[in-house]
């Protein structure tokens, strides 16, 4: 994975298909990022600057159609719709409120990945902003450059803590298991204990207490998490 590499957004309340799509997507050249609802989708955007979202219309609480009107009031990403509704009207709907193309379930994956590149095709890259640069408290982050800075001062990081710290930084305020960190951070698939391991050294370069850990946080049940302040 590279940062070249189109970075997609998928939200869907459907577990298996999520994971699915990130299978598929992830072999056919995409940075995938996903999240189960409106909400998670919404903090995962706060901090992550996307290429594309492929959303879904039919979630609890805040559906697609209301999270892709509320998108286009301050943002261009595009966004191609899932939609199990098979009335013209509905799919129309979604066009209305700001989507730039629209998916009916069920699909076929090849077709998803055909109507994602060329909806990528129409938009002018100077449209999509690359976040370059994260904050939390003292510390700053160069996600180009895995440099990190305590004022003006460089804390020096191995490749695998800078590694971790990308990961994180990219989702800031979103829960991440060890699952998901070894795979974002190119570590051993399943080997938590290595994503523990490299925690504990990231926090004592990071934390003042770093058993009190402010900024490198664990969420029980859930993983790890940069809160920013």
């Amino acid at each position: 994975m590279t940062e070249e590499m189109p970075h997609i957004l998928v939200v869907d309340d459907d577990r298996r298909l999520r994971e699915l799509l990130r299978k598929y997507l992830s072999e056919q050249g995409f940075r995938v990022t996903v999240a189960g609802d409106a909400a998670d989708a919404r903090a995962r955007l706060a901090g992550i600057a996307f290429d594309l979202i492929v959303l879904d219309i039919m979630m609890p609480g805040e559906t697609g159609l209301e999270l892709t009107a509320a998108l286009r009031a301050d943002s261009k990403v595009p966004i191609l719709l899932l939609t199990a509704m098979a009335e013209a009207e509905d799919r129309i709907t979604g066009l209305e409120q700001g989507a730039d193309d629209y998916l009916p379930k069920p699909f076929e994956p090849r077709e998803l990945v055909l109507r994602i590149r060329t909806i990528l095709r129409r938009v002018p890259q100077e449209t999509v902003p690359k976040v370059q640069e994260i904050r939390f408290g003292e510390h700053s982050f160069d996600l180009d450059r895995q440099l990190l800075r305590r004022g003006a001062e460089e804390v020096r990081l191995t490749t695998a803590e800078a590694d971790l710290l990308s990961a994180l930084a990219r989702s800031p305020g979103v829960p991440l298991s060890r699952e998901e960190l070894s795979r974002q951070a190119g570590i051993a698939a399943g080997n938590s204990r290595t994503v523990d391991v490299q925690m504990a050294r990231l926090r004592r370069k990071i934390e003042p207490h770093s058993r009190f850990p402010r900024y490198l946080q664990t969420v029980r049940g859930r993983g790890y998490m940069l809160r920013q302040d």
